[in-house]
């Protein structure tokens, strides 16, 4: 069998500059899914279920490829969920429910094999500790970052490390949205390793 052609289903800059740094070759496409949770899902279970979802959508106009899907959610210590909060009145509440708490951040990951219908899921958990943060401290990160398309109203590769005491967690990749260890895990079980794979 042919190397398969990878696609990565997300039209995150983020996921894609995550995925550049393995070297491999591959496309983007961005899949029309409902990401809305079910009556009682878990974090971890959204999480998982959402990538799975991005990955299945696209498999149908690409049968030759090696899907990626990747979702993440951030959840309080009471499993309350913070999405993506669109407007800087949502960041500041999302911020504001943070401050002081450890937020755990699921970032689900799903590998389809369009080929022969193969699919490999993983879910990745990540722990920040915020600081106890004041009003003026989260006024002046969005303005700074305007973090409004990012789980949870921050963004690690940027000034949102400063709103951390601590973070634990295997992968930090997997806060800005692709746990690329886990994923060269999954990579490397398909005969795909970016160690030996030609650029």
């Amino acid at each position: 069998m042919n190397q398969p052609d990878l696609l990565l289903a997300s039209s995150s800059p983020y996921r894609k500059a995550l995925l550049e740094r393995l070297g491999l070759p591959f496309r983007c496409q961005s899949p029309d899914i409902d990401e809305s949770p079910q009556p009682g899902e878990a974090p971890e279970a959204l999480a998982v279920r959402l990538a799975v979802a991005k990955a299945r959508a696209l498999a149908s106009a690409n049968p030759d490829s090696l899907i990626i899907g990747s979702d993440q959610v951030a959840a309080l210590p009471d499993n309350s969920m913070l999405g993506k909060p669109g407007d800087h009145n949502r960041a500041k509440q999302q911020l504001m429910a943070s401050s002081g708490q450890c937020v755990r951040f699921l970032t689900g990951l799903a590998v389809l094999d369009a080929r022969t219908g193969t699919l490999n899921t993983h879910c990745e958990t990540f722990s920040a500790h915020f600081r106890t943060l004041t009003e003026a401290e989260i006024e002046g990160y969005l303005h700074k970052e305007r973090p409004y398309d990012c789980a949870g109203s921050f963004k690690m590769e940027g000034l949102g490390i400063a709103l951390f005491e601590r973070l634990e967690g295997r992968d930090p990749n997997s806060l800005v949205g692709l746990p690329l260890i886990a994923l060269i895990d999954l990579l490397r079980e398909l005969g795909i390793n970016p160690l030996t794979r030609e650029r």
